[in-house]
């Protein structure tokens, strides 16, 4: 077998770290596209969770979606075609997992998908394109669980399916207990509730950004917010940076490495977020923390099946009276593991054995 692992954003270095520790150059290349540049938002996580250099390295110039994507495609057919591969492997939702199936396709080399079938019906989301795109590419197709997988069958999808759990389980089953010597933050931390956004269609959009803002400053709560790159831009051009660093309640940090947001998950009262990992990493009982999801929709209900995560929407009002109430009982009850026991690695790379 010889595979080419193909990512270029941060959750794609978290979900596949199991799987490229587990294989070596004998029988797998690593592939980064730089979608996510910033040292912030990528190569720390290579260093932190020590996976090997990657053996092709891109650069991407331009940030309009549909050029990268093109970019993509054309530096990573030329890399494909030298490797000749008998897959390429890829993982989640993202323009390089979109641009890496259609380069495989096109160089006819099977694709083979992790995390395939996560579905929120939400067309305004440009990952839900992504997905659905690689998914009726991809020939083995590796649900997180059993609901992803009725998906997958409900859309008459050709590749195999393969219900595995989902390798961000691994990730934290590899590395949580390792979080607390490793993180920056202090120890003593406590009563603070978590938080993170950065999804485009809350982000981007000024009426939801400003609700999500008004709220967690009219909570009077302690909280948390590594700010993502995209997010500080938005927050500034609309006039609530300030508001929000001058505020005596929210504490500003830059983007956060992943040991220390490891830490922060597990040290925090719950956690606001719109991040579709953070509502599966928050599944494991190593985390097992309440999650308030300020979007419209999610693509990881079964987090919200098994009782971990609430949809609170954009809305000021909804979301100030999710965080009171979620203020006062913020335990999580539910033994439910949704998304696998931390196996999804091994389940993987034995099938990827037996098929090539």
């Amino acid at each position: 077998m010889k595979t080419a692992i193909v990512m270029g954003t941060r959750p794609e270095i978290i979900k596949l770290a199991p799987i490229i520790h587990q294989l070596n150059k004998n029988n797998a290349f690593v592939i980064f596209t730089g979608q996510h540049y910033d040292y912030n938002m990528s190569l720390q996580f290579i260093e932190e969770l020590d996976i090997r250099k990657p053996d092709y390295w891109m650069e991407i110039t331009k940030a309009n979606p549909s050029i990268q994507v093109g970019e993509i495609i054309i530096k990573l057919t030329k890399i494909l075609q030298k490797l000749k591969p008998d897959t390429v492997l890829v993982e989640g939702d993202t323009n390089t997992v979109l641009a890496a199936s259609v380069a495989s396709l096109k160089s006819g080399v099977p694709v083979s998908h992790v995390e395939a079938g996560p579905r929120s019906f939400d067309w305004r989301m440009p990952e839900e394109h992504n997905r659905i795109e690689v998914d009726h590419i991809a020939e083995l197709l590796f649900a997180p669980s059993q609901y992803a997988k009725k998906n997958l069958l409900s859309e008459r999808v050709h590749g195999k399916i393969f219900v595995t759990g989902n390798t961000v389980i691994d990730a934290i089953q590899m590395y949580a207990d390792l979080a607390s010597k490793k993180s920056h933050f202090s120890g003593d931390m406590d009563d603070f509730i978590l938080m993170t956004l950065h999804r485009g269609e809350n982000v981007d959009n000024k009426e939801a950004l400003s609700g999500i803002v008004r709220a967690i400053l009219n909570s009077n709560q302690k909280i948390i917010f590594p700010v993502h790159p995209r997010t500080v831009g938005k927050l500034h051009r609309f006039g609530l940076y300030k508001m929000l660093r001058d505020s005596e309640n929210v504490h500003l940090t830059k983007p956060v490495g992943y040991f220390d947001m490891l830490e922060l998950m597990k040290k925090c009262l719950f956690i606001i977020t719109d991040s579709g990992g953070i509502q599966q990493e928050a599944t494991s009982p190593k985390i097992r923390k309440r999650v308030l999801v300020t979007r419209k929709t999610t693509d990881s209900p079964e987090a919200v099946m098994a009782g971990v995560a609430e949809v609170v929407g954009v809305e000021e009002k909804k979301i100030l009276s999710a965080i009171k109430r979620t203020q006062k009982n913020p335990r999580v009850r539910t033994r439910s593991i949704p998304f696998g026991n931390g196996n999804a690695a091994k389940r993987i790379i034995k099938i990827l054995k037996e098929h090539f």
